[in-house]
């Protein structure tokens, strides 16, 4: 039978085809390990950026905080004011000092103290621009409405509140700096955000400290770590 159809080489041919797989799997891994080892790197890369970011952010923010504490120490006693050193907040804490009950009309007392106030923050905030996204000037109310309204009459009475309050420190506060005028356009927001953002004791709402006006300045921190997610 070898005569017409030949000796088997099936044993060589197999080796011979088993080995080329192998040999292929073996370049594929290769080429994985490849794809996974530059994979990993730029992960890092840009786990480092951000990192670098984090950092920056909370240096900038120390400084920011630090700037700010240096030019008011003298001043917070006096307009009943703080400095939060988290979220970069200075709070107007004494409500009726600064607006009659339920109304958005600035008192005089008020106007001096931004008279003061106003020219400085600007000035002291001035070498932080590039880092800042926006400054905020945020109004908060306590949850109390008017009498015999429900609670979400009152949550919407407020809102109408703080939000007056806040664009009347605003327009205010425009005319005090008419050579920022532009900037003061493009970089300060009024916002009103009624009772959401309620000061809390021991569980129970500080209704006094809940009433505030706020300037809060915002960094850009997190616009720089999204442009580096994008990027990458």
């Amino acid at each position: 039978m070898d005569k017409f159809f030949g000796t088997s080489n099936s044993t060589q041919e197999n080796g011979e085809h088993w080995l080329t797989v192998s040999d292929l799997m073996a370049g594929l891994m290769m080429v994985f390990l490849f794809i996974a080892i530059v994979f990993m790197m730029n992960t890092q890369k840009k786990n480092d950026k951000i990192k670098d970011v984090a950092v920056a952010y909370q240096q900038n923010q120390v400084a920011i905080y630090e700037a700010l504490q240096t030019e008011f120490k003298n001043d917070l006693n006096k307009w009943g004011a703080t400095i939060d050193k988290e979220t970069l907040a200075f709070n107007f804490q004494s409500p009726d000092v600064l607006f009659a009950n339920n109304e958005t009309t600035l008192s005089d007392a008020y106007k001096n103290i931004l008279n003061d106030f106003f020219p400085r923050y600007i000035n002291v905030l001035r070498p932080y621009r590039e880092s800042l996204n926006e400054i905020r000037i945020e109004g908060h109310t306590s949850s109390a409405g008017l009498r015999g309204s429900s609670e979400n009459q009152a949550y919407f009475y407020n809102m109408r509140l703080s939000q007056g309050r806040t664009r009347a420190v605003l327009e205010y506060a425009y005319g005090l700096m008419p050579d920022e005028t532009s900037w003061i356009k493009s970089n300060i927001a009024a916002v009103g955000f009624s009772s959401s953002r309620l000061i809390m004791k021991d569980g129970v709402e500080d209704a006094a400290q809940s009433r505030r006006v706020s300037f809060r300045a915002i960094t850009n921190a997190d616009i720089q770590i999204k442009r580096i997610l994008e990027n990458n």
